[in-house]
């Protein structure tokens, strides 16, 4: 099927678009702009620099403005949820916020739902499976619930012990060891939601030697696509996951919320491959 190209921006055209402080770095204008073009819709994305401390003037900005809602990234996920006029369960949970919706402002956090979109894209099963999370900060919050949600056996291992006790609280019975501690060998999925090993020197999360083959080990960095971690995993026989699908499941939620249509999963997937092969 042609695609069928999105319509003339003109007064009638929607507009969502993603605030953050910084923003100009975001991929999501691309993607979504990607599946308003595949759709014909007469929609646009763009992104809002908004500074620190007014994220609630942002979200009292899409009635006045007549947005149809937006995205939000760091550092604005809490100040926005605090803002919103009612949150999801998840972002009532979390609180904190990645998608708002007009009318009575409404939030909700499509990271954890979108993690497990993009793990059943590659066949990881993870109902009644020990999985380790690695990290304890919102990301790695959101993907707690989640997989408590989808009856894993949670493990949360991080560096300060509040934190971990804090997401292991949002999956029922999960449990937290030290970081430094943690033995990914007896888990189905580890999951990285930290940065260590991206910068030179760093150590990894876990000791490689430790992953195997039969284990999924997901990394929610998705630029570069090919992290130290899961270099290692290869290296050790272990399917390896970066965290692209996650960014592109989490944003088609997004899509679906607005417009109440199913993402174009394909064109968004052709849109992010293209930015980041520009980087």
């Amino acid at each position: 099927m042609p695609n069928p190209g999105r319509p003339p921006l003109s007064g009638h055209t929607r507009v969502v678009g993603v605030i953050g402080d910084p923003v100009a770095h975001s991929l999501s204008p691309a993607l979504h702009n990607a599946a308003f073009e595949a759709l014909g819709l007469d929609w646009v994305y763009v992104a809002f620099p908004v500074p620190r401390g007014r994220a609630a003037e942002a979200v009292a900005a899409v009635p006045a403005l007549g947005l149809a809602g937006f995205n939000v990234t760091m550092p604005h996920k809490e100040d926005v949820a605090a803002a919103c006029d009612e949150l999801t369960p998840d972002a009532a949970a979390l609180r904190s916020v990645n998608t708002v919706v007009a009318g009575r402002t409404r939030g909700d956090s499509t990271d954890g739902p979108g993690f497990l979109d993009a793990l059943a894209d590659d066949e990881i099963a993870v109902g009644g499976k020990p999985v380790l999370v690695l990290g304890a900060g919102g990301a790695a919050r959101a993907v707690v619930l989640a997989l408590g949600r989808a009856g894993a056996q949670v493990t949360v291992a991080a560096r300060r012990p509040d934190a971990a006790e804090s997401a292991a609280a949002l999956a029922p019975g999960a449990r937290v060891v030290a970081l430094g501690a943690a033995d990914p060998s007896g888990f189905a999925v580890v999951v990285n939601a930290t940065p260590l090993g991206m910068s030179g020197g760093d150590p990894l999360p876990v000791d490689p030697g430790a992953l195997r083959a039969g284990q999924a080990v997901v990394d929610l960095v998705y630029h570069p696509a090919n992290t130290p971690l899961l270099t290692a995993a290869r290296v050790q026989g272990a399917l390896s996951v970066n965290g692209l699908g996650m960014l592109l499941h989490q944003a088609a939620r997004s899509f679906t919320l607005w417009t109440g249509r199913p993402a174009p999963l394909d064109a968004m997937r052709a849109a992010a491959t293209a930015s980041l092969a520009g980087r």
